[in-house]
């Protein structure tokens, strides 16, 4: 072999280990760069996303323990077909009226937030329209609310209401008869009377229940409830 040829040799791009050592250069940032890039991003969002999820399904879990934690109308345990809750409470007029009192009879308990207000004095005029009619029916009525006596009996006067108002400020009745629970108004919520309506039957026990009463046409439609028991 010539000399001119044997110093030709080393620069073959296919023997020289300089082209080896170019090779392996370029080839470890191809190998190493883009495992980096996604992999750190990808369990960084990942693990935000989880967070955000958990985050609301535990927000979902407390609001839904606290409205189930209400002492609301459903927590009383009053249902249709259940006897009725006794009770012992003073009424218009200084006396005491007990559920023992109207054994034998039905009994209409009609549950108003206050007395001498808007919608519980429409309510409380209609039961009284029709008094004589629930009578025929063979049937009784009392109004309930959580009013001192002084004020039931200023209500009474003042609009002539002939049917007998029960006080419980204590709320006892009221709670029993699934009359007391959280209310809401002008995006407030605390606890009061909910407009409610019992007719117990002459067996003692509970027949219907109206819930969250509108006024309008309600003492027309316990009296054709009552008639048909």
């Amino acid at each position: 072999m010539s000399k001119k040829s044997q110093k030709k040799s080393p620069k073959s791009p296919s023997g020289s280990p300089t082209a080896k050592k170019k090779t392996l250069k370029t080839r470890a940032p191809t190998r190493t760069t883009p495992a980096k890039t996604p992999r750190a991003p990808a369990s960084k969002s990942t693990g935000t996303l989880a967070k955000a999820g958990s985050h609301r399904a535990a927000s979902k879990q407390l609001n839904s323990s606290k409205s189930a934690s209400s002492p609301t109308a459903a927590k009383s345990g009053l249902a249709e077909g259940r006897k009725a809750p006794a009770f012992r409470l003073p009424r218009d007029g200084g006396k005491e009226v007990t559920l023992a009192d109207y054994a034998g009879q039905k009994l209409v308990l009609f549950f108003y937030p206050r007395a001498d207000t808007p919608g519980c004095t429409r309510e409380a005029i209609d039961f009284t329209r029709l008094a004589s009619a629930f009578a025929a029916a063979g049937t009784a009525v009392l109004g309930v609310s959580a009013d001192p006596l002084k004020a039931q009996e200023k209500f009474r006067d003042k609009h002539g209401l002939g049917v007998p108002l029960i006080s419980d400020e204590q709320h006892k009745m009221l709670e029993a008869y699934g009359a007391w629970g959280e209310k809401s108004m002008y995006g407030k919520t605390f606890l009061g009377i909910l407009r409610t309506t019992v007719l117990v039957g002459a067996d003692g026990e509970v027949a219907r229940i109206w819930r969250n009463v509108r006024v309008d046409g309600h003492a027309d439609a316990v009296l054709e409830a009552a008639r048909s028991l």
